[in-house]
């Protein structure tokens, strides 16, 4: 084979820099489509719906008038729900990850569970929904209740926590172990003072990105039962109720409850246009919140990641 001559390389190089910005110009072009549909819709619903975004909207129970409905038992309990969520979803989801990845012997036990695992992150949410229904609804006897909402999403969300807590454990350089042992650590003072502190930034992005996952689902939750109109509130905490008694610390988590996907599913299934108008101001704040949710996850990572020092 003879070799390539000057030229013969320049044109190499120039067709390589022709495929490099038409592949550039291709990324480009396919993100500003993106954007522009993401913009549209959310400026269409942004739109439709600020007429009812005040006051009293959020402080307001559903109604059968739409220009009286507001969202309070809604969003009320879509963090009641979420409150029981990351509960029950974080320190178990955290815990299977540090010991896979830092306890667990590699044997085919553990192989099975990771792509168990792995597979779980995929399977569609009214699966769960179904099983929430036979094990926590019926079995377990905590009914169309909070609690069971709470459980239903954290198994959802497991599966993302794990793996997110993996991964960021798999982030920190072995140097750091062998240098926390070399001086006589235990592998729990290990984890304890060094990997979980390191990891911290990727597990909370993981553990938030799968919380908004989680508030935005509908599916699981009407398979379970939860209600499409409410208006009331559950119980407070030593709160004094109707008949003169008081409510305990936790009664809150067996009442029947709404979250927001449904309010806004209610809104858009009845025939008059007006609840269209609400449902677009429950969409666009639905979407604030999934937006929070992200934000807070990006400045906790650039935050944390700061003081980090290899």
């Amino acid at each position: 084979m003879q070799p390539m001559t000057p030229e013969q390389i320049r044109a190499l190089i120039a067709r390589g820099k022709l495929k490099d910005t038409i592949f550039q110009a291709l990324g480009i072009i396919c993100l500003a489509i993106g954007l522009v549909v993401i913009f549209l819709l959310v400026g269409d619903m942004l739109l439709r719906g600020m007429g009812r975004l005040n006051l009293e909207f959020f402080t307001e129970f559903a109604s059968r008038r739409a220009g009286q409905s507001g969202i309070l038992s809604a969003w009320v309990g879509s963090l009641l729900v979420m409150l029981v969520t990351a509960a029950a979803a974080v320190p178990l989801g955290v815990a299977a990850g540090i010991y896979l990845e830092e306890y667990a012997k590699r044997s085919w036990i553990t192989d099975i569970i990771e792509i168990n695992i792995t597979n779980l992150a995929a399977v569609p949410s009214i699966v769960y929904g179904l099983l929430a229904l036979g094990i926590f609804v019926y079995t377990f006897g905590f009914g169309q209740s909070i609690l069971s909402a709470g459980l239903t999403l954290a198994l959802l969300i497991l599966p993302i926590v794990i793996v997110a807590t993996r991964e960021a454990i798999r982030a920190i350089p072995a140097m750091i172990r062998e240098g926390s042992m070399a001086v006589g650590a235990t592998r729990w003072q290990t984890c304890r003072y060094h990997i979980i502190p390191y990891a911290m930034p990727g597990i909370l992005t993981g553990v938030i990105i799968g919380l908004a996952r989680a508030i935005g689902e509908t599916a699981p939750i009407i398979t379970i039962g939860a209600l499409t109109f409410i208006a009331f509130l559950p119980p407070a905490p030593l709160a004094t109720l109707g008949d003169g008694s008081t409510a305990g610390l936790f009664d809150w988590v067996m009442s029947p409850f709404t979250v927001m996907p449904i309010q806004i599913f209610n809104w858009t299934s009845r025939p008059d246009p007006a609840f269209e108008v609400n449902a677009a101001a429950a969409g666009f704040v639905l979407m604030g919140m999934v937006l929070s949710m992200n934000a807070v996850a990006i400045w906790l990572r650039y935050r944390m990641r700061k003081n980090i020092k290899w």
